[in-house]
């Protein structure tokens, strides 16, 4: 096995890195904060936890979501600036069963979430995951259709 090299972290401008390198964490931080939520909702079978995840953490939903942020003004300017990184970056894949244009604003949502957590802004990534908990929860999400 090789021998890993020792990383040693250091702060970071999360405004210099690429949209694809924030959307990278903020899909990390997005699902375990719902993953956390559905345990401790009681949920607690793996087949049920992945079948209800989904209504929160699929591209459809996220680009539901971030789409329904900017329809309600919910985000700050820095916020969207990273979304805009992230929704433009260049793609060489795309989620299964879902257009490019979702892929995009899916992907632009993580990367708001991922500039966000690297920022080291914790009670603003939760107020906003705790935001979107509420939004798929109350059915607000039912008139945004994306493929």
């Amino acid at each position: 096995m090789n021998k890993m090299r020792k990383l040693i972290e250091s702060k970071l401008d999360a405004n210099v890195l690429s949209g694809q390198t924030l959307a990278y964490y903020g899909d990390a931080v997005y699902e375990v904060f719902i993953r956390r939520h559905l345990i401790k909702a009681g949920i607690v079978k793996p087949q049920v936890l992945q079948r209800e995840a989904t209504h929160y953490v699929s591209a459809k939903a996220q680009a539901a979501l971030i789409t329904k942020m900017q329809d309600d003004n919910y985000l700050a300017e820095a916020e969207l600036t990273a979304f805009k990184r992230g929704r433009n970056a260049k793609t060489y894949t795309k989620a299964k069963n879902t257009s490019l244009r979702t892929y995009q604003l899916s992907t632009g949502f993580e990367a708001m979430i991922g500039y966000l957590a690297l920022d080291d802004q914790d009670d603003r990534v939760s107020e906003i995951c705790k935001w979107c908990i509420e939004k798929v929860e109350d059915g607000s999400l039912d008139g945004y259709d994306f493929e």
